[in-house]
This record gives C-alpha cells, structure tokens and sequence, in this order.
C-alpha cells in the first residue's frame, strides 16, 4: 500500500491493472467490487459511530454496484439505509447487477432520485459516477452534485467524486464537494491535480488485495512526491569540507523598488545549503540590500563588465526574481542567458523568455499559471483546465526542468512527471515563489542536478510552508518559510 501512495496513474491504467488482476490471476470482477464496498463501509460507519440515516446514492455502473455493496454492509451492521437510485437497477449489467440483486436479496429496498435530499442524514455516499466520466454532468445527476454540496451531512466518495475528472482534477460541469474519498486500486491523477484537493477532501487509498505483480506492467504516469524522500535524496556531508564544496549561486535581479525579491532568493540558498551567494542588483539599493543578512555578497550590476565578472565566479545563476520591464533587467536577462551554467528562471525572466524562446538543458523553468499561459502563448484558464499537459508542452517547446507552481506543483523533467500536493492556502502571497527559486539554485549548487534539485526544492519548499502556516494560513509571509528550510535539508 504504502508503495502505492507514490503512484499517480491515469483511469486506463486503473483499468489495465484491473483486467489483469482479472483476467490473468483469476480474480472475479465481483470479488474486487465487495472488497471495496466493505473498504467504504468502514469508512462509513466511522463517521456515525452512533448509528442514524445514511444515505446511498448509486448510479448506473460498477461505481453504483460499489455502492449497493456498502448498503448492504451498512444494513447488515444495524445501519438505517435510504437508497437513491439514479438509473434504473434493473438495466444494470455483470457485476453491479449482482450486487443489486445482493442488496434485494438482503431486504433492502431502492426508490428513484426525485430530485431531493432527506434533511436529516448522518453520512451520505456518493456512488453515482466513477472515473469514466468524460462529458460534463447534466439533469439529475448534476442536480443530484448540488444537492449533496448544499446537505449539511459529511460526504464519502466512491472512488473519485462524480463529476471530477480523473485525468485533469477539474470539474466537468460539476462536481461533489466530498468529506471523504476511497479510491481503489491506485491513486488517479485527478485526486490531486487541478482543483482536485478541493473536491477530494482526505483521500483514502484501498488496493483491494490486488497482488503487487499486477501492477509490474504499467509505469505509473506521475510519481507523487512526499516528505520522506529527503531522506533518501539528501547526501550527508563530509565532516571534512570547505565552502567551496557546496557551490556559488549568483542571483541576478532586484530591479528599482524589487530588492526583496533578490535578497529573498539569495537568503533561501543560503538557507538550503550554498556555500557562497552573490546577489547582482540594481546599483540603486545595491549598498543596502544585504544590511539585514550580511553574509549575501552583493554587487550593483551598471555595466556588462561588471556582470560578466558576477557570472564568471558563479555555479548556478538564479535568473528573474524582481526582474521587470526596463532596460536595466532586459540588459541583465541578455546577457546572463547566454551564460554557460545551469540556471533556474523565474519571475521577470520567464516574460524575456516568452519573447525569445530557447530550448535548453541544464535550466529549471519556475512559472506560476500566468507566466506558463504567456510561455505557451494561451489563456491561463487554459493552463488550469490541463495543468499536466501544460507542463509536457512546455518542456518541449523550452527543454530542461519545468516546475509549474500552484496547488499540486507539477515537475517534468527527463525521467518523468511528479507532483507535489504538500503546501497549503497560505503560500498564495508575494515573494513564495522567490524562495523557491533560491532553493532550487541552493540545491543545484550543490551538485544536484536539475530534475533531482527541483523535486527536493519543491518538497522542502512547500513542507515549510506547512510547517510555517500551522493551522493558521492566512497571513503566512515568504520569510517565514526561512528558518524551516534549513531544518528540512537536515533530516
């Protein structure tokens, strides 16, 4: 199981693991399906420890043959069961047809959906529509979502809420707002990406007993990534060592009135580990930027001399942060672009970017949403609508490592697709993305390369911001994430 958390797959994959278990080591179809009735089921009569209405909702497939199973198990516990039909049982097929007939067999009785909800409910499940959804949600079925949405009861979804889409996480037309969901066999990407988190509540994962060997033949599609990986991928350092060892990142940007940008992504590679960092600025605030952490080495950039000096001492450029429209950071963006070491762009950079495509190796690409659609040169909404997509195309029009930030940070690189679904509200303020930035160029410093530095930088990144928030979100600041970091590359 454990393994499995790991694991994002595709509904087709899903379905491919499922036919093998099937059809090649002899597992019936129906077996699978009690298995997880039986894993709803607890999940269920863990939320009414003391008994009351419970609610089924089962559609038309083997999602409603699901939950014909858990009312079963509900009644036989001593549960009182109100089962709403949104197709008619008796055009049921295989095995969502035998669960039916299981649940009549037991005494429980169905009524159609008329178009309403009992006020009074203890629990209500949400068996309607599983991952094979691909038009949006419309008559019943989407009146069925708003009114689940609007009960005051707690939601468990069978397998994925109906009306999310498996593969992008957003709703198609509508989708239930669950309490819970129990999702079988592997996780689907949707659970996490897009707007998932928003839809899916605490997830919950049951195999169903599938053996491991039957998941042999499928490469998931996304590695999930999760805290303890920085034990395995962070290196102990040598007790002999000098700050030669761990790299010079320079920071280039901090245009007039943006100094806090730089200072920000300078600090947190200090902060992850550098061994030295120079910050190349605006000559305007240049004497004053490292005041408040005096260990930044700091220059004013006024000339290309001066910058080619910068980039001459440096392992990793941290290129953008505070970086806008002006001659100064245009001059800047131009002439570290066509600097030979690896790099990590964002901000200012990414615009300079778009205007003049490059593809390139060695180079972490850090866009949030608005800076990917002026990348891609399309609408934001559609970078949302497909944010996995989204970050294929734009590792392939401008090569290396792309982390496209936001709620389920998603990374491809050359060994594949992750995500990160660690962080929280909180982080949606000034100056996070910065840190980030500083982070992943602290990392590659170090020796890291690309993909490895994002998806480390990524991860400690976002469980600082978990660590910062606490259960209070609102007002989190960039700097608070700081002294987490360093706590977070020591594990």
């Amino acid at each position: 199981m454990k393994h499995l958390s790991r694991r994002l797959y595709t509904a087709e994959q899903i379905r491919a693991i499922e036919r093998d278990v099937i059809d090649r080591l002899g597992v019936p179809g129906f077996t699978l399906m009690q298995r997880a009735g039986k894993a709803v089921f607890e999940q269920v009569a863990a939320l009414a420890p003391d008994g009351g209405r419970i609610v089924v909702l089962c559609g038309p497939g083997n999602n409603g043959g699901d939950g014909y199973v858990t009312a079963t198990l509900l009644r036989e516990a001593g549960h009182e069961v109100l089962l709403l039909t949104l197709a008619d049982p008796e055009s049921l097929r295989g095995d969502a047809r035998k669960a039916f007939q299981q649940w009549v067999e037991a005494g429980g009785a169905t009524q159609p959906f008329d178009g309403e909800l009992p006020k009074e409910a203890a629990v209500i499940v949400d068996a309607i529509l599983g991952t094979g959804l691909q038009r949006p949600l419309q008559g019943r079925f989407l009146l069925a979502v708003q009114l689940m949405n609007e009960h005051r009861a707690p939601v468990v979804a069978v397998d994925i809420p109906s009306g999310l889409s498996s593969e992008t996480g957003n709703p198609l037309g509508g989708a239930v707002v669950a309490t819970e969901t129990v999702s079988f066999i592997g996780l689907k990407i949707g659970l996490f990406a897009g707007r998932g988190a928003d839809f899916c509540g605490s997830v919950i994962l049951d195999d169903l007993d599938c053996p491991d060997e039957a998941y042999e033949k499928v490469q998931p599609a996304m590695l999930r990534l999760v805290e303890e990986d920085l034990d395995v991928w962070l290196r102990p350092r040598p007790a002999v060592c000098h700050k030669g060892n761990f790299g010079h990142v320079l920071v280039v940007g901090g245009d007039q009135g943006m100094s806090g940008a730089a200072r920000m992504a300078g600090e947190a590679a200090l902060r992850v580990g550098a061994g030295l960092v120079s910050v190349g600025t605006h000559p305007q605030h240049a004497a004053v930027l490292n005041s408040g952490r005096p260990e930044l080495m700091v220059r004013g950039i006024d000339s290309a001399a001066a910058q080619r000096k910068l980039t001459e001492r440096a392992t990793v450029i941290a290129l953008g942060p505070g970086m806008h429209h002006s001659a100064w950071s245009h001059d800047c963006w131009a002439r570290a672009n066509v600097a030979e070491q690896p790099m990590v762009v964002d901000a200012g950079a990414l615009a300079y970017l778009a205007a003049a495509p490059t593809r390139r190796h060695q180079r972490v690409l850090t866009p949030h949403p608005g800076e990917a659609a002026r990348l891609l040169g399309v609408p934001v909404a559609e970078i949302q609508l497909d944010r996995v997509r989204a970050a294929k195309e734009l590792r392939l029009r401008y090569g290396g490592v792309i982390v496209l930030k936001g709620a389920g940070t998603i990374i491809a690189g050359h060994g594949g697709l992750y995500l990160c679904d660690l962080g929280n509200p909180g982080m949606a303020s000034g100056g996070m993305g910065d840190v980030l930035t500083g982070v992943i160029a602290g990392l590659m410093a170090q020796g890291y390369d690309a993909e490895l530095a994002a998806c480390i930088g990524v991860v400690v990144h976002a469980a600082a911001g978990d660590r910062a928030a606490g259960s209070d979100p609102r007002g989190l600041l960039a700097t608070d994430l700081l002294p987490h970091l360093r706590r977070l590359v020591n594990p």
